[in-house]
C-alpha cells in the first residue's frame, strides 16, 4: 500500500496538524508519501522530510498554488493520488475544502474525520455531534481521508531526511477562483487547535468587553481562548474561536469553560479534553455532566479572584 498524505502549510511555516495525518496513516501501515503544493515552499518540503515514517515527499512548486486555493489544488492531487491507496487530509478548514473537490473528480466518497483506524479498508468516525461512532469500511480503489488531529498523537519530527522530488505543477491554475486578501487575527497567544490549555466563554459573558477577563487570565496561563456558538452568534467574539461542531476541534490537556451551558454543538468540539472545567452560576447546566470539575458561582466575581491568585 502508498499512502499519500497532503501536507498544511503557510508556505513558508509548516501546519502541524499534517503531522496528525501523518500518525494515522502510519496505523494504516505502508509506505507515506507527503505532497506539499504551494509556491516558494523549499522550508515546508524539508520539515515535511524530517517526519518520522515518511518515505518521500513530492513538491509541486507554483504560482497557482501560492494560495492554494481548492480549485486549482483538487485536480493536482486527484491526478497525483490515483497511484496511491489512500489520500489523507488533516481535518481543518483547509482539509474539509479540500477533500469533497478530490472525491468528485475521482469519482468516489470520501470517510470524514477519522478517530480511528481498524483496518486498512476500516475506520471509525463520531456521528450525531459524536453521540454515536461509526464504522465504515471502505471498498473504494482509492481511500479518501479527512483526520481529526486531536485523535491521533502527532508523528515525530526526527533527524533522518525522507527524498525530495519535485513533480510537474499540473494544469496550475484553474481559473475557476482568483485570490483577493486575507485578514489574519495575530496573537501571541497559542494556536487554538494545539493550546495545552483553552479558556472558552459562552453567552454568560454578557459582552466582548467581558471577554478581557478570559484573555488576562490566559495571558497567565499561556493559554488560547475560545467561545461558543451562543457567544460568536451574539458578537462577542471572532468566528475563528468558536469551539464546537461547527467551530474547531480541540483536546487540550486543560479546557476550562466559562459561562457555557453545554449545548450538545459546543461538547462535540471540546469533549475530548483530558480535564474539564465548568463555571456556570447555573447548577442545573448540562455542561456540568460533562466537567470533570464544576464551580457554580458567578463568572464574574470567580475570575478576578483566580486571576490575582495566579
Amino acid at each position: 500500500m502508498a499512502i499519500l498524505v497532503i501536507a498544511e502549510h503557510g508556505n513558508n511555516t509548516f501546519g502541524a496538524a499534517t503531522l496528525n495525518a501523518v500518525a494515522a496513516a502510519q496505523k494504516i501501515g505502508g509506505e507515506i508519501v507527503v505532497l506539499v503544493a504551494g509556491h516558494d515552499i523549499r522550508t515546508v518540503a524539508e520539515t515535511a522530510a524530517r517526519i518520522e515514517g515518511v518515505t518521500k515527499v513530492l513538491v509541486a512548486d507554483d504560482a497557482a498554488y501560492a494560495h492554494q486555493l481548492p480549485e486549482n489544488v483538487a485536480p493536482l492531487v486527484a491526478e497525483i493520488g490515483a497511484a496511491y491507496t489512500h489520500v489523507l487530509a488533516a481535518a481543518t478548514s483547509h482539509g474539509k475544502n479540500l477533500l469533497p473537490r478530490i472525491a468528485a473528480l475521482v469519482g468516489t466518497e470520501q470517510i470524514s474525520e477519522i478517530i480511528e483506524v481498524v483496518s486498512a479498508d476500516t475506520f471509525k468516525r463520531p456521528i450525531y455531534a459524536g453521540n454515536a461512532i461509526a464504522t465504515v469500511q471502505s471498498t473504494a480503489a482509492v481511500t479518501l481521508l479527512t483526520v481529526r488531529s486531536t485523535a491521533f498523537e502527532p508523528a515525530n519530527l526526527g533527524g533522518a531526511t525522507a527524498a525530495i522530488e519535485h513533480v510537474a505543477p499540473g494544469s496550475g491554475d484553474s481559473g475557476k477562483s482568483v485570490f483577493i486578501d486575507e485578514l489574519l487575527a495575530k496573537t501571541d497567544r497559542p494556536d487554538l487547535t494545539a493550546a495545552k490549555i483553552v479558556i472558552s466563554g459562552g453567552r454568560g459573558m454578557q459582552t466582548a468587553q467581558n471577554f478581557d477577563l478570559l484573555y488576562t487570565l490566559a495571558d497567565k496561563l499561556g493559554a488560547a481562548v475560545g467561545a461558543s456558538r451562543a457567544a460568536v452568534d451574539a458578537g462577542f467574539a471572532p468566528n475563528d474561536m468558536q469551539v464546537g461542531q461547527t467551530g474547531k476541534i480541540v483536546a487540550p490537556q486543560l479546557y476550562i469553560a466559562v459561562g457555557i451551558s453545554g449545548a450538545i454543538q459546543h461538547l462535540a468540539g471540546m469533549k475530548d479534553s483530558k480535564v474539564i472545567v465548568a463555571i456556570n452560576k447555573d447548577a442545573d447546566a448540562p455542561i456540568f455532566q460533562t466537567a470533570d470539575y464544576g464551580l457554580v458561582a458567578d463568572l464574574f466575581e470567580v475570575l478576578p479572584e483566580l486571576e490575582s491568585a495566579i
